[in-house]
């Protein structure tokens, strides 16, 4: 029997490996293939630094830190512009970009499209308050992934004493709590789960809504704490987080 593709689906990243300009097309389709899509809705660059490409994912010098590749990532987004124009993908975006690079980016001559998106780690831990307002300010919108942390020194976010006050106040759970706190903050939220009670509840954050106490209390518990840093990128010159934003 025959396979009709899906139209086009969700959000794919470009991974590392793959920014020197020839490449990209190739990584696009090879996910197009696999996915078994015609095109992609939204594809985003998953980190400014490019990898030196070849089998590895990761490939590591003699002191277990990557070896970079020689490639810009305006060059990669001219590559990236590309698929819009020729209907591989509808829109584009980067991730972990810091506003010094994403404003390298907007500033770039000859910009065709502007990035729709630069997601980023983001949780009360870490509430990128400096960067999403950069952001917002440059009309790029901001997603979160990690919104719900994780284990941070042996204390899970979600067993926070202030966000379990938050929660037990509204009646909601603290998962919830972590995901309106976003959704108020005009960030796009993408909590991850695999089981079905969680996701449905996941959902479950239009019928309230935080106060303006809440939220203030939230910010007050940034430690600039992050957990995806990737320390085995840190020698390479694109590596985002040797700043603070």
């Amino acid at each position: 029997m025959q396979t009709i593709p899906i139209v086009g689906l969700g959000t794919w990243k470009l991974w590392c490996t793959y920014h020197k300009k020839s490449l990209v097309r190739t990584a696009c389709t090879n996910t197009l293939k696999a996915l078994n899509l015609k095109y992609l809705d939204l594809y985003l660059i998953h980190w400014p630094m490019g990898f030196k490409p070849g089998e590895k994912d990761v490939p590591l010098d003699c002191n277990g830190m990557v070896i970079p590749s020689n490639t810009n990532f305006l060059d990669t987004w001219e590559a990236m512009e590309d698929l819009v124009i020729e209907g591989l993908v509808k829109h584009i975006g980067v991730s972990n970009f810091n506003h010094e690079q994403l404003e390298k980016l907007l500033n770039k001559p000859g910009l065709r499209f502007c990035p729709i998106t630069n997601q980023i780690e983001c949780h009360p831990y870490l509430n990128q308050k400096n960067l999403i307002e950069f952001c917002h300010k440059r009309n790029v919108s901001v997603t979160a992934y990690r919104p719900l942390g994780g284990s941070i020194d042996g204390v899970d976010l979600l067993d926070d004493l202030v966000i379990r006050k938050i929660s037990k106040k509204h009646g909601k759970s603290p998962a919830q709590i972590l995901i309106r706190f976003q959704i108020q903050r005009n960030v796009i939220v993408i909590p991850k789960s695999v089981t079905p009670s969680r996701i449905r509840e996941n959902f479950q954050v239009f019928d309230f809504e935080l106060t303006e106490k809440d939220m203030e209390e939230l910010l007050s518990l940034n430690k600039n704490l992050r957990l995806a840093t990737f320390p085995l990128t840190e020698n390479h010159k694109d590596y985002p987080f040797h700043i603070e934003y």
